[in-house]
């Protein structure tokens, strides 16, 4: 069974399902459970069909939200999975760019910085004067 993210080849397709005001998360056919966890950890309610034994699994951002707190749920969703490396659209009349920067400057601000190592020992310049050898 296909849906936008496997038609479209990415990992998350954001957007409204026709006919009805529901914004929808759909990931790929076989998406791992990691993803599904991070949907879930950022707001977005996961579905599954059959339940206990999904064929289909697909997310929703709350219905209970407004309009507005939808959108900007959405896409304050976005900086957090593409950080974690996954390839995400979304309908451009759902995205919220003052959301998507405020989410943005938190990834940037909570990624953990690199270690910083400290450089070798700088070699010496001069070469160690030979032992000599008497007789």
């Amino acid at each position: 069974m296909g849906n936008r993210a496997d038609d479209c080849g990415t990992d998350v397709e954001i957007y409204v399902k026709a006919l009805t005001t529901t914004i929808h998360a759909a990931t790929p056919t076989g998406a791992p459970a990691k993803l599904h966890g991070l949907l879930e950890q950022l707001g977005l309610e996961r579905h599954e069909y059959p339940v206990g034994a999904p064929l289909y699994v697909w997310h929703t951002v709350p219905d209970h939200l407004g309009a507005e707190e939808q959108k900007r749920l959405a896409s304050r969703a976005i900086p957090p999975l593409l950080m974690a490396g996954y390839k995400v659209n979304i309908d451009p009349d759902l995205f919220d760019e003052t959301a998507y920067q405020q989410a943005a400057r938190e990834v940037r601000a909570n990624r953990p910085r690199p270690v910083r190592r400290q450089p070798p020992p700088a070699a010496s310049s001069s070469r160690p004067t030979p032992s000599r050898l008497t007789p």
